[in-house]
Order: structure tokens, then sequence, then C-alpha cells
């Protein structure tokens, strides 16, 4: 009898560490699971967001090299004359081209300094040759940048006159054929197929 009673206590107390031994393993499961999946969650938000490409900021919007000239002139608040112009003047895909080119981007402030029954004459298909001779005048081929500048420079343009390059007390400046000048206000906008210079005037051929 106490034979028998004492194998019983014997198993039962084998049994009782045996299931206590499962628990255990299973709650150290389920914790070792939490903690994965809280890891996981961890590194995914530790993770660097992809930094934005570096630029130079015009009209609202960043000017980046991985877009070509006409691109990165659409996203500009400050230029949506001049990218109206360029289409009505059917120049958008030569200047989406490789090139390189330089270009002289008036803004719209400087848009607005030409006489509005000029402008709008302008934009009709009747003066298309026109239009595209005066926005072909900001245009110089090859990528200049600023540090390829000299004061009193002759640019020779795609239209074929020639704008002069100006510096005084530390401000760059073009002047156009008539004489205009035009303060370069923010320089060396590098995209994939050449260099912008914003400009406060429009530039006018002979």
């Amino acid at each position: 009898m106490k034979k028998n009673l004492f194998s019983f206590l014997i198993v039962a107390s084998v049994s009782t560490a045996a299931f206590t031994a499962c628990n255990d393993a299973g709650k150290k499961e389920g914790t070792d699971s939490k903690m994965s999946d809280t890891t996981a969650t961890t590194k995914m938000e530790e993770q660097p967001k992809m930094a934005e490409e570096k630029g130079v900021m015009v009209g609202g919007a960043n000017m980046v090299a991985s877009k070509n000239i006409v691109e990165n002139a659409a996203g500009s608040a400050d230029h949506t004359t001049l990218v109206a112009a360029v289409k009505a003047a059917g120049l958008a895909e030569t200047l989406s081209g490789a090139g390189p080119f330089t270009v002289f981007a008036p803004t719209n402030e400087a848009f607005n300094k030409v006489p509005k029954a000029t402008l709008d004459a302008l934009m009709t298909p009747e003066k298309k040759a026109d239009l595209a001779k005066i926005l072909t005048y900001h245009v110089v081929s090859g990528a200049l940048k600023s540090t390829d500048l000299k004061d009193g420079q002759k640019l020779k343009t795609v239209q074929g006159e020639e704008l002069t390059i100006g510096y005084k007390d530390g401000k760059w400046s073009v002047k156009d054929a008539k004489g205009n000048s035009a303060n370069i206000t923010i320089a060396d906008v590098i995209s994939s197929n050449g260099v912008t210079y914003v400009i406060d005037g429009v530039l006018m051929p002979k």
C-alpha cells in the first residue's frame, strides 16, 4: 500500500513538473514572438526615409539634375508664362533634348513688364516664328555654370545674336542687343541637359 502511494506521488510530481515546464516554454515562446514582432517593427520605423534629391529651389519647387530643363521649369510657380510661351513656340521638345543648353529664364514678373497686347499677340499661332526668335535669344549652346562666366563676356545665342554678361557689386546681369539689362536672380540651376539662370527681365534681339 505504501509502495503504491509512494509511486503515485512520484508520478504526480513528475507530471506537475512537466506541465509547469511546458507552460513556461509556451510563455517564453509567446514572449519571444512578441519581442521579435516588436523588434521587426522598430527596425522598420528606424529605417531612414529616402533622401530627397538635392537641387535648387525655384518658384516653390526643387529643381533637380535628374529632370530636364523643361520638366524643371514646369514645376516653378514663377515660370508659368515662360513654359506656356515655350509650348506655344513649339520649343518644348527641343529644350527637352540632349542639349546641353544654357537658358536665361524670365520670371512671370519679367513677362509682366512686356505690354500685355504685345505678349498676347506673340502667343498667337500667327506670331509663332517671332515668339520662337525671342525665346531662342535666351538660349546659349553648352552648359555654362557661373564659374564659366566673366564680366563683359559675349555669348552667342541659338537665335544667332549675342548677349553680354555683366558683373558689378557682387551681382551678375545679362544685357540684350538693345542695351537692356536683366539681373540674374538665381544661378546654376542644374538640369540633366543644361543650366538655367533665373532673370528678372525679358531679353529682346534686334
